[in-house]
């Protein structure tokens, strides 16, 4: 079986996937891979290329599914299937640039969990039962993960480039994932992608904001269960 490297996203770890790692683990292989150690989207590809499976199928979230198509920009012909979930292919735009200097210097000065608290969270998630520990889970992953980590996937998120080129040019198993209520990444973002590969399969999960991994994570888990037997 093809190797499984799941990349999680903004100040979030491997805990993102664990209904994922739960239910697949038992039929494939799975890497999680932490992206933190450098401001740049190529770099971070760089270091994950350095220790992935010679050839694997590649799937992130949100900022993991940016760095997943960097991923491919630089190794085409190791990537055997890729998985887009809640993510952009897009450069950021200004508006977002603009919003990241305060942000960058707030967590320097010992703010992260109010910026996570205010900023970022209330964003994630449509409403539903699990909300709030789901919202907890969040804060847990991104105060363990620390300042320094935040800031470097603040800059390597701003800086990064459009990757619409990249996907056009792939034409392997392909799957485009997020929720139906998706705020920072809303459908029409996926609907595109779609549109660059259209050998993809475009996955809607209704009562699911930014992170369906976690809000509907059987439907997620089925959803990356049908791409992973196309590949």
């Amino acid at each position: 079986m093809t190797p499984l490297v799941l990349i999680p996203g903004m100040m979030c770890d491997a805990r993102l996937f664990n209904p994922q790692i739960a239910a697949l683990s038992g039929s494939v292989p799975i890497v999680t891979a932490p992206i933190g150690g450098h401001g740049t989207m190529v770099a971070l590809a760089a270091e994950l290329l350095s220790y992935a499976p010679p050839r694997f199928a590649l799937a992130g979230l949100s900022m993991g599914g940016i760095l997943a198509m960097e991923i491919l920009r630089q190794a085409p012909e190791r990537i055997a299937g890729l998985a887009l979930m809640d993510t952009n292919p897009l450069a950021e735009r200004d508006e977002v640039k603009a919003r990241r200097a305060p942000q960058i210097e707030a967590v320097r000065q010992g703010g992260l969990r109010r910026v996570m608290a205010e900023e970022m969270k209330p964003n994630y998630l449509t409403e539903g039962p699990n909300r709030a520990a789901i919202l907890d889970l969040c804060m847990d992953m991104a105060l363990d993960l620390g300042p320094d980590v935040f800031i470097n996937q603040s800059t390597a998120l701003r800086d990064r480039i459009d990757q619409c080129e990249t996907l056009r040019a792939f034409t392997g198993p392909a799957l485009v994932l997020c929720g139906r209520d998706d705020i920072p990444c809303p459908v029409t973002r996926h609907e595109l992608m779609h549109e660059l590969m259209p050998q993809s399969r475009l996955e809607i999960i209704g009562n699911a904001g930014h992170l369906p991994v976690l809000e509907q994570p059987e439907q997620t888990t089925a959803a990356l269960n049908r791409w992973l037997e196309t590949i």
